[in-house]
């Protein structure tokens, strides 16, 4: 990026101040740069396609910003930060909402075909939820559509460098600037090369239902990505990287995008270890030199050194109820929330080598879409206080609401030590309760098990996540809760939670937002789609002789910035 990401909060940059001046302190001219770094995150290498339901709960946004880049990507503190280099995006006067986007002159993929406005029309296609089989179930298999459902039209020549993008009337998104992101905008041209046609934006623009379903069935799968079997032609980049092999012996191997038209990259191989890896025995031969894990999920490994830091993050850990089966009912739903033990859960695995008085990380979670250091979080989290668990009446409330001698499966991705101990310990204190609690956790555990009735919980991060998640935005925290979103695995559905999540999104009067955010909560808390407990943790670790490594417990991760990384030994 052009910036060379110096757009950051000031407070980011000065806790790594100090470590960043010692290791330049420590005499680097007498050290070498490495020429590859490893990065072991603890999200899923599955789908290229970030956009996808797949690929935004597999953990694209880790991965993948800095090989497919977009108007915006999320800086350390989970705020939207401009990309110049993609381009630049600016709101503009109009009756309705109007932003206008131009990407960079310059700017090419990795395979030589020029960026175009095509790659926004297939996005907005892809997430406005508009193009159906026909009827209510959606073409496209899209994560989330807030924000996009509310356009009207991209206006778009195919080819061009410009897009305008108009909303419907009366509709405003206030945060705009998630629209069109880092690892969320695909290559428009690898799709119409392989349904064969000049260009995605006329049958978008038709509405040619015969082409838009192939277009359709590629988006949904065509950039799913499983070990030694990639197409690289599939695969080009409009970032600094680009992949060049994905095995299961030598992980993802990212190189430099020769193609690249803004700084070039500092290092230029990454190699990325994902929780398929096995990430402990890469710590101990020295593979990893950048790591980003949920804090304890790897049990006592060996951080000798790393200047590793544990601290809360933007994601939810939480677990994510079915509204079928066991938990058909409301009722149920609540009788189980009173058996979790959440203070203990929060007391044990919530705050590990940090505490924290106030903001992100102090205390139980009592939300699920408003994080702690909001100022209206201490105005509407008082309900959840209701739900610490361990409570007396959990028994008599498993009984009235047929919860009882039933048995719940609580999902996850192993391996996962903080996860498997939080199951077992909700296990035991559920037991009095008369219900019985399995862990189902399993090395190829998806989400989507949960919506396929195979699990009854899914334990995770902010819409079940496996690794790192959340923004400051909250969008994928609002969307996973949205009726008929990709992200909502549970199905949960209510209108008056859509309608006031649409209201939010343009809301700017503050009274107003505190009453609605104050009634949401206590729809969320009376409907128990999910059951917050704390503010994700993370481990974040880089190895000595780092520099520019910001941590950054965000839906980014560490490697929101790996183009700037170097590390010196």
């Amino acid at each position: 990026m052009k910036q060379d990401h110096r757009v950051v909060r000031r407070t980011a940059v000065v806790l790594v101040a100090g470590a960043l001046a010692a290791g330049a302190l420590a005499g680097c001219s007498s050290k070498n740069q490495v020429p590859s770094i490893g990065y072991g995150v603890d999200a899923v290498v599955a789908s290229y396609n970030g956009g996808s339901t797949l690929g935004a709960n597999s953990g694209a946004a880790a991965v993948f910003s800095r090989v497919l880049t977009g108007f915006f990507y999320t800086g350390p503190d989970g705020q939207p930060v401009a990309d110049t280099d993609t381009g630049t995006a600016k709101e503009v006067p109009g009756d309705a909402q109007t932003i206008q986007y131009r990407l960079a002159p310059e700017g090419v993929y990795s395979d030589g075909v020029a960026t175009s406005c095509d790659d926004l029309v297939l996005t907005w296609a892809a997430r406005s939820g508009r193009f159906t089989k026909g009827g209510p179930a959606p073409l496209f298999d899209a994560a989330s559509t807030d924000g996009y459902r509310d356009i009207e039209r991209v206006d778009c020549q195919p080819g061009s460098k410009d897009a305008t993008v108009v909303f419907r009337p009366g509709k405003r998104y206030s945060a705009w600037k998630t629209l069109f992101n880092a690892a969320e905008v695909m290559p428009a041209h690898v799709i119409a090369a392989q349904v064969k046609i000049p260009s995605v934006v006329t049958p978008v623009q038709t509405g040619d239902q015969p082409t838009l379903e192939r277009i359709a069935d590629f988006w949904n799968n065509g950039w799913k990505l499983t070990p030694g079997k990639v197409d690289l032609t599939l695969l080009p980049s409009s970032g600094p990287y680009r992949i060049d092999s994905f095995g299961d012996k030598d992980g993802l191997v990212l190189v430099k995008n020769e193609k690249w038209w803004g700084n070039q990259p500092r290092t230029p191989r990454i190699v990325v270890w994902d929780r398929h890896s096995d990430l402990k025995s890469k710590m101990s031969d020295k593979s990893i030199g950048v790591l980003d894990v949920g804090a304890g999920s790897l049990g006592d490994v060996n951080l000798g050194g790393f200047h590793k830091e544990n601290l809360p993050g933007r994601g939810v850990e939480q677990l994510v109820l079915s509204t079928g089966g066991v938990f058909g009912s409301a009722d149920a739903r609540r009788a189980f929330a009173l058996c979790v033990p959440r203070q203990a859960l929060f007391d044990k695995f919530g705050h590990p080598g940090y505490d924290v008085k106030l903001g992100m990380g102090a205390g139980l979670l009592n939300s699920r879409t408003v994080q702690q250091d909001s100022v209206y979080y201490p105005a509407i989290s008082g309900t959840g206080d209701k739900y610490k668990g361990g409570d007396a009446t959990a028994t008599q409330a498993a009984a009235s609401s047929g919860v009882q001698n039933q048995t719940v499966r609580i999902g996850y991705v192993k391996p996962d030590e903080r996860r498997a101990a939080t199951v077992t310990a909700i296990a035991d204190a559920c037991k009095a309760a008369g219900i019985t609690v399995v862990d189902a956790g399993a090395p190829d555990f998806t989400a989507s098990q949960l919506t396929d009735g195979k699990v009854d919980a899914i334990l995770g991060g902010t819409a079940g996540m496996p690794g790192p998640s959340g923004s400051l935005t909250g969008t994928d925290a609002i969307a996973s809760l949205r009726t008929g979103a990709g992200l909502n695995f549970g199905r949960f559905g209510n209108g008056r939670y859509d309608a006031i999540a649409d209201q939010l999104a343009a809301e700017d009067n503050s009274g107003t937002v505190l009453n609605l955010l104050t009634e949401q909560e206590n729809l969320l808390w009376s409907e128990m789609p999910s059951i917050p407990l704390f503010a994700a943790p993370r481990t974040i670790g880089f190895g000595d002789g780092m520099e520019n490594g910001i941590a950054s417990p965000t839906e980014a991760g560490a490697g929101w910035n790996m183009d700037r990384w170097v590390l010196k030994r």
